[in-house]
Formats: C-alpha cells, structure tokens, sequence
C-alpha cells in the first residue's frame, strides 16, 4: 500500500470530530481516573494510550469505504487496509514512545531536563524510523518470497503428475 501525504481535512465532517473528541476525552478522563486510584505512574500509562486512534481508524475505514464507493467500487478492502496501515504507523510510533518514555524516566533525575527532553525526542524519532525501515524491509522480503512460491508452484517439477502426464 501506498502512503500518499494528501490531506483530508475538508472532507471530515463535524460529527466525526465530535466522535474523535468524545472519544479522546473519555480516555483522557478514564487516565486521570486511575491516576487518582493507583498513582501518576499507572495512570500515565493509561494517559499514554493513544486515546484518539480507535476513533480515527474507524473513521478512516469509513471515508476511503466512502470513496470507492463513490466512484462505483467496493471500498471495503480498501478502508480495512487504510486502518490497518493507520494502526501500523501507530504501533511504530508506540514503540518510540516507548524509547523516549525510558529515557526521561531514567535520566532526567541526573541531568539537564532540556538536554533529557532533546535526547529522547531524538530516540523516539529514530526508533519509529529503524522500526518502520525494518518493516519496510522485511516486507519486502515476504513479497519476493511469496512471488516466488507462487511462480514456483506454477511450474510443474519433474516427477509430479500433472494433467499431461496422465493422459
């Protein structure tokens, strides 16, 4: 699938904002909750949620639904697949989250907040990245693998019996 950088905001209407919105905040508060009750440590994990992304991938699904349908063609595979990219993008930045999570739990008792700040900042960058090239790559692999088999299992290998050799 291809990751194209266009924008859809004019095509979003207020009530899935509101849904995002509602969402978002029912997460949000839903953090604070737990915060109050177990502590900031377990409730900023919760926080860390990404409270907007079930709301946004489902509404994703619907708008590109929505615009094959326009054009005459089923949009189904093609929503499933916008969320999916939209939920792998999500996970790779997670992971980087993660990154800049440790970091400043670690360091900024030691150090200069601003340089904890920047250093983390640069890891969760570049682990979303490494992730995602690495996807990327493997990816790719899987392709050739698999247009491969597929090629191979075309093509009949001596000593099997194919409809020609049983006539």
């Amino acid at each position: 699938m291809k990751v194209k950088l266009n924008s859809n905001l004019g095509r979003t209407t207020w009530h899935e904002y509101i849904v995002r919105f509602a969402f978002g905040g029912m997460v949000t508060a839903l953090a604070g909750v737990i915060a109050k009750q177990y502590g900031p440590e377990i409730g900023g994990l919760f926080l860390a949620f990404p409270a907007i992304f079930p709301a946004a991938a489902t509404l994703i699904q619907k708008q590109e639904k929505r615009e094959k349908e326009d054009v005459g063609q089923s949009g189904i595979m093609r929503g499933r697949e916008a969320a999916g990219a939209d939920a792998t993008g999500a996970a790779m930045g997670s992971l980087g989250l993660l990154a800049f999570a440790v970091i400043i739990w670690r360091w900024i008792p030691n150090y200069p907040p601003l340089i904890v700040f920047c250093i983390a900042t640069v890891a969760w960058f570049l682990v979303a990245f490494l992730v995602w090239k690495a996807r990327d790559s493997v990816g790719r692999r899987l392709r050739r693998l698999l247009r491969s088999r597929q090629k191979s299992a075309r093509i009949p290998v001596h000593g099997q019996n194919t409809k020609m050799e049983r006539r």
